[in-house]
Order: structure tokens, then sequence, then C-alpha cells
């Protein structure tokens, strides 16, 4: 099974997908609108470089921060959590499931994702 089924079996996940580090591609399932999922890629991919481009400025102003590289991000609202690590995304209705299991199951799963493509 791929990392996108696994998530998708969690409970709360509404959609998980990948995205290319170069922006030309994407994939997923789940319980978005083509063109959701088109923009959902887009803005991961964009706030990935970005969070990269901070930890690198981080690295700057505190050496051996342990910030760099980042391996991944999340942004947590009211009703709903988007987390990316690596390049996959996912997407977690915060009433049905828990960021903590999210995050951690990521986190395992993706340790060793090379780091150095963005």
């Amino acid at each position: 099974m791929s990392i996108v089924t696994d998530l998708l079996a969690k409970p709360g996940v509404v959609a998980a997908g990948e995205y290319a580090y170069r922006g030309d591609r994407f994939s997923y399932r789940g319980a978005l609108t083509e063109e959701y999922a088109r923009m959902a890629s887009i803005m991961c991919r964009a706030t990935t470089m970005g969070v990269n481009m901070e930890g690198r400025m981080l690295e700057v102003f505190q050496p051996r921060s342990g910030l760099q590289p980042p391996r991944g991000w999340v942004v947590h609202g009211p009703d709903y959590t988007v987390c990316v690590m690596a390049n996959v995304f996912c997407m977690l209705d915060n009433a049905q499931g828990s960021i903590n299991d999210i995050v951690g199951f990521m986190r395992q799963t993706m340790a060793k994702a090379p780091s150095g493509l963005i």
C-alpha cells in the first residue's frame, strides 16, 4: 500500500496526495475536486519552499539549531489541518481525527524521504 492509501484509512483524513517538487505534477485521493487538489498541491509546494528558506535563515542566526533541513510543516485551523511531510500532503478534519496520530504516522513513514530535492 502507498502512504496516501494508508493516510486515507486513518480517522478524520479527508484527502491525501503527493506533489512534485518541480510543481508540474500531483496525485491525490479523497474528498477534493481535481481543481482543489491542484490548488492544494501548488500551496503545499510554495509553502514547503518558504519553510525551507526560513529554515536556512534560522540556521544562519543559530547554527546547528536542528531546524535545517525542515522535514515538514502543519497549518492547524479550527476545523481542518493540513499536514505536509516531504512531498506528501494530508487534510484532516479536526473533529474526527488526531493531529498527533497523523503527524506521528507521517514522521515514521517518511523518515527516510530525501530532503535535498527542494
